[in-house]
């Protein structure tokens, strides 16, 4: 019985090949931010939200800021805005979803309200 076991474990040994290579790790692609946002968005007074989405459907002072919306059919875009240097209030930061409350991509937010 145990030269069965012995033959067995050197004909399995000798079926797996020895030049196999050791199965390939990926690492995913980090994500990078989109840059649409960052460089057509933050900073823009409210005088320059309008100009490029027009009125906003939605106006509302909290405290020392500001947060205007704008509806279109694909998205909803909330910028909030506050005092920077020289007391201008500027867009600090920017949120968008889609109109059922899911997430939404800021720039194809954006590029859908420019589009409007």
């Amino acid at each position: 019985m145990r030269r069965i076991i012995i033959i067995a474990a050197l004909l399995l040994a000798a079926c797996t090949p020895d030049n196999v290579p050791p199965p390939a790790t990926t690492t995913p692609a980090p994500v990078t931010p989109s840059t649409h946002v960052l460089t057509d968005v933050l900073g823009f007074t409210s005088g320059e939200l309008i100009r490029r989405f027009g009125s906003p459907a939605l106006q509302v002072r909290e405290g020392t800021g500001l947060k205007m919306q704008w509806r279109g059919v694909a998205c909803v875009l909330d910028a909030y805005l506050y005092p920077s240097t020289g007391n201008a209030e500027r867009v600090t930061h920017v949120d968008t979803r889609l109109r059922s409350g899911a997430e939404a991509s800021q720039a194809a937010c954006i590029a859908a309200l420019e589009a409007r």
